[in-house]
């Protein structure tokens, strides 16, 4: 089985999600994803990447964000992770429509938007010590079912 992983870690400043979406990109661009999967995985990382940023570590550039990605044949396993201060009920949080930064506009769809773009998502938090969101997506491109 093919296997390939990467990781790397930035600041908590906003001009980074960029960087974050771009890197997820490449890096799973070597399983030649159909148009519809990169986009649905670079959309998946700007959410958790915005939500490390506006609620972890509410708008403070002196946090860290990890992204670390493996390829395990035919998917993609990946996982975001802060520092911040974690989520109080992740229940709650899962909610379509539910955000506590209302003040910013939020649309509170981040949480359902990854996962409706992903086969799997996981959530793992304590307050006070940040969160992890675990994402997996099976790539459906002729070149990952070959290797």
């Amino acid at each position: 089985m093919y296997t390939n992983h990467m990781s790397l870690q930035f600041a908590s400043k906003s001009e980074n999600e960029s960087f974050a979406r771009v890197a997820v990109a490449a890096f799973i661009s070597q399983l030649d994803p159909t148009l519809d999967e990169l986009t649905d995985l670079k959309t998946v990382v700007s959410e958790a990447v915005t939500n490390a940023i506006i609620h972890g570590y509410n708008n403070r550039e002196d946090g860290i964000i990890r992204i670390e990605a493996r390829i395990e044949g035919d998917v993609i396993l990946l996982s975001i992770e802060d520092f911040g201060s974690g989520i109080e009920d992740v229940e709650e949080a899962r909610q379509p429509l539910f955000t506590s930064k209302p003040e910013l506009e939020r649309s509170g769809m981040g949480f359902t938007i990854m996962e409706n773009f992903m086969d799997e998502l996981e959530i793992v938090t304590a307050p006070g010590q940040g969160t992890t969101v675990r994402m997996v997506k099976r790539i459906e491109s002729k070149k990952a079912l070959v290797n």
